[in-house]
């Protein structure tokens, strides 16, 4: 595994742990040449899920973009890494249980804002506002009435 920060190839693994449902590994790993830490994923390869946007055009789930949003939807929240992690996991478990393949973007994105809710006001409306597409101040405030 080559080391994100320095790019070296020799890394060694410090601790390993599985999943609830046992659907991915979650390794630390060390760099031999610069001494830092950090986090790799194994998960099996499925059948791929295929994402219905707003437009009709179909992509496949991309975890790493799911990711991203929930990122920036956290940026100066209490949200830690780790519950990111859960909450996606959870999001694409529940996903591949599905009957089909096939899902709109707008479910994914309910239940990612579901989740959220719970546990973060302020990255629950950050995500919603761009998954909803809020366009003016009104949007806003009407969903943060919903929270009050």
């Amino acid at each position: 595994m080559k080391c994100p920060y320095c790019t070296h190839l020799d890394t060694e693994v410090v601790e390993t742990r599985d999943s609830e449902d046992l659907s991915s590994t979650r390794r630390r790993r060390e760099c031999s040449k610069c001494g830092k830490r950090f986090t790799t994923y194994e998960r099996i390869d499925s059948v791929p899920l295929i994402v219905i946007k707003k437009d009709g055009r179909k992509e496949q789930f991309d975890r790493e973009k799911l990711e991203r949003g929930i990122f920036k939807a956290c940026e100066k929240t209490v949200v830690g890494i780790e519950e990111i992690e859960r909450i996606i996991d959870e999001v694409e478990r529940e996903l591949r249980g599905l009957d089909s393949v096939e899902v709109e973007s707008k479910k994914i994105g309910q239940m990612v804002a579901s989740r959220l809710k719970k546990i973060d006001k302020i990255a629950y409306i950050r995500f919603a506002s761009v998954f909803r597409r809020f366009v003016d101040v009104e949007d806003f405030e009407r969903e943060v009435q919903k929270l009050l």
